[in-house]
């Protein structure tokens, strides 16, 4: 790789991670990369279903997908079909086979109420993933092919022969052979999809997120668009997504173990400094060179990586380091329903209580959105404040875990955030009053200033003293 393009990519890298933070809005593992999808979600944006669509053709962008399209689509029969309306029909079931296999997913996310995300409150599966994203990191640098065996491969590629028939049969299997490429934005989507229980929605988020996957497959079979070749740059595709991947296994297990937290400063240069490392790891070689080459090539490349993964990760720690010490001034509670309800029932006073976990981007971006502004702190210091912590450290405890579970289920909260209301009376504001996705500080002191008066006689209101 030529001098000025290695410089160019260091620059990028600088600017990349000196953005995060802000990108990421002080998520533990990255908000962003979800698309923002989860926001689109919880705020019932019709772009969701965009950003749905969008993350499905980048998942069929990815180095574990992309290079299958052509030769897929050849197996089944698109590129020898006798005429074009033919070839449409076929990558057209294909890809509705596709479809219904997410889709199903979707539904069953919704039928079973599974809070996907929730999974990450555990520090076994917490490494679990850490693991399984090194495993795939190691596999974008070449150490092996990250596929299922060659005959079961050729067996699922082989389902229903050729024809109508068997164009949808593959599609079927299709999403098992790209699963390891679904990512983070199909994740948000089941998390969704699984709080709200809607049946159709499940159904049709999921459906525009399958026909974003199936884009490329579509167009290259009914209209033979001609791929870009392999080379060099998929190299450095592949070596992207491999330091990516450990970024976000490093993210995982600094949340993992909470002892860490102390390494990052909370001092905003820090994540400038930060952002200098990880350029530097990109000259030395984390997006270029080998670890098929010389030792020395090895080296470098080794060393780029660790420094541009150190340095995205002590960026992200630190902008989170910022947000905990910016977010404590507010006397909350944590843990301790049973006591903050009696406070509130002595002293006649409203009460908060906001559902919160580390690992909860969404949380930490409501933090600093909403808890951090100075006229919701004041208008808040009126209520008491109790916050149900469910962070891994927290729930090492079984007292503690055992607590946090009974008060989810007490309230009826399966996804985070949610912040929920008790006026003076002890009354909790009906669901549809929660506060379930990030907003910002003016939102918040609207809804904390009709507390007050939003239990009316027209109004049920759920009595929790």
């Amino acid at each position: 790789m030529k001098v000025a393009t290695r410089v160019l990519l260091a620059a990028l890298a600088f600017a990349v991670v000196a953005w995060l933070p802000s990108l990421a809005g002080t998520g533990s593992t990255g908000a962003a990369t979800d698309l923002g999808l989860a926001r689109y979600l919880a705020s019932g944006s019709v772009l969701a279903f965009g950003v749905a669509f969008a993350g499905g053709v980048l998942t069929s962008l990815t180095p574990c997908v992309y290079p299958l399209i052509p030769i897929t689509v050849s197996i089944f029969g698109a590129r020898s079909a006798a005429s074009r309306r033919q070839a449409l029909l076929l990558s057209g079931l294909y890809v509705l086979g596709i479809a219904v296999t997410y889709t199903s997913l979707g539904v069953a996310a919704a039928l079973t109420g599974k809070a996907f995300g929730t999974v990450t409150t555990n520090p076994w599966a917490v490494g679990f993933v850490a693991l399984v994203f090194v495993a795939m990191a190691a596999s974008m640098f070449g150490a092996f092919e990250l596929q299922l065996p060659a005959p079961l491969q050729a067996k699922l590629n082989a389902v229903g022969g050729a024809g109508y028939a068997g164009a949808l049969a593959m599609g079927l299997v299709a999403g098992i052979i790209a699963a390891p490429c679904t990512g983070p934005v199909l994740a948000a989507a089941l998390a969704f999809v699984a709080s709200r229980g809607s049946v159709a929605f499940g159904a049709g988020i999921m459906f525009t997120y399958a026909l974003g996957m199936g884009l490329l497959f579509f167009l290259i079979g009914a209209f033979s668009v001609a791929l870009p070749k392999s080379g060099a740059w998929m190299d450095t595709v592949k070596s992207f997504f491999g330091v990516a991947l450990l970024a976000a296994a490093g993210l995982f297990l600094k949340d993992a173990f909470p002892g860490l937290r102390t390494l990052f400063s909370a001092a905003r240069e820090a994540s400038l400094v930060a952002a200098g490392v990880a350029a530097f790891g990109v000259l030395l070689g984390a997006l270029h060179g080998s670890f098929g080459g010389s030792l020395r090539g090895r080296l470098l490349k080794g060393t780029g990586v660790a420094l541009t993964v150190l340095g995205t990760v002590y960026a992200l720690g630190a902008a989170g380091a910022r947000q905990s010490s910016a977010g404590g001034e507010l006397p909350w509670m944590v843990n301790q329903e049973a006591e903050a309800l009696a406070l509130a029932r002595a002293e006649h006073r409203p009460m908060i209580v906001d559902f919160w976990g580390d690992w909860c981007a969404a949380c930490k971006e409501l933090d600093h959105t909403a808890w951090s502004d100075p006229a919701v702190r004041a208008e808040a210091r009126r209520f008491v404040l109790l916050k149900i912590d469910n962070s891994a450290d927290r729930l090492a405890d079984p007292k503690v875990s055992d607590l946090v579970d009974r008060v989810m289920e007490k309230y009826g909260v399966i996804s985070q955030p949610t912040v929920l209301f008790i006026d003076a009376h002890g009354r909790e504001l009906p669901a549809a009053d929660r506060v379930t996705a990030v907003v910002d500080g003016k939102e918040m002191l609207r809804r904390l200033k009709q507390v007050d008066g939003a239990c009316t006689p027209v109004m049920a209101c759920a009595a929790r003293w």
